[in-house]
């Protein structure tokens, strides 16, 4: 399945939820945070403008980027979750 995100949206893969502290105790599903960072999977083609021109946006596919914690709607497809985002909700580009 394809999903292509429309305007300034952008699909984002979260990162998987750490599963040990850095003292190496095991967290349950419960207590583990969710993860704030993920990869860009697809971009939509930008905000449309008063103009009738489009906005570029500023990521692109593959980035990893941070996320607001409560930003954009969480799905599910083929078992995968996925964050769908506006380009507001992204609060940064990591660099690597």
């Amino acid at each position: 399945m394809k999903l292509r995100p429309l305007d300034d949206r952008i699909i984002v893969k979260p990162e998987e939820a750490e599963e040990k502290t850095a003292g190496g105790i095991v967290l349950p599903d419960a207590a583990k945070e969710k993860p704030l960072m993920g990869k860009v999977i697809a971009v939509g083609p930008g905000k449309l403008l008063d103009s009738g021109k489009r906005a570029e946006v500023a990521v692109k596919k593959n980035d990893t980027v941070l996320f607001a914690k409560y930003g954009g709607n969480d799905i599910k497809i083929d078992g995968v979750e996925y964050k769908i985002l506006h380009e507001s909700d992204i609060l940064g580009i990591v660099e690597k």
